[in-house]
């Protein structure tokens, strides 16, 4: 029986250490008492369809883990799904959009930990936004959400 030895280590490192080039970018999203968001643009609390930019995810990232962690829940049957939208609109055929590439429906009515539920990984070919899309209720109070999305810049293709 051969022993066949794949040589991949380092194959994609652009990194200035041996680690790679790992990153975790933090998000914030905090609303007041009315279930309005703080810091944004938005003039109304947050409802069923609304989709909340998050920020930035810059092209060639690879998408490898993301969590959600709510400190202080939003109202009651408030879900939200995790995912990436790009900045043109316009989809791309080998990694397209997907508004719950992350989480599809997790619980933002509880405290705790939402951690990523997708199986696949993609690199973004061009910039996107990560967005989370509110189901379920409209919020109706104070809460506070951080959001953590972790990956590898993979460089020039």
């Amino acid at each position: 029986m051969a022993t066949v030895t794949k040589n991949q280590f380092r194959a994609h490192q652009y990194g200035a250490t041996p680690y790679g080039n790992m990153s975790s970018l933090a998000y914030s999203l905090k609303t007041d008492a009315t279930g309005k968001p703080l810091e944004s643009d938005a003039t109304a609390a947050l409802a069923v369809g609304d989709v909340v930019d998050l920020g930035l995810l810059q092209e060639g990232w690879r998408l490898e883990d993301a969590s959600i962690f709510i400190t202080t829940a939003m109202t009651a049957s408030v879900t939200g799904s995790l995912g990436f939208k790009y900045e043109d609109g316009v989809d791309d055929t080998k990694v397209p959009q997907d508004a719950a590439y992350f989480i599809s429906g997790g619980s933002l009515a509880a405290a705790g930990r939402l951690r990523a539920n997708t199986g696949k990984l993609v690199t973004l070919p061009k910039p996107a936004r990560l967005i989370l899309t509110i189901a379920g209720a409209t919020n109706a109070k104070a809460s506070d959400i951080k959001v953590v999305v972790q990956g590898e810049m993979k460089g020039p293709r």
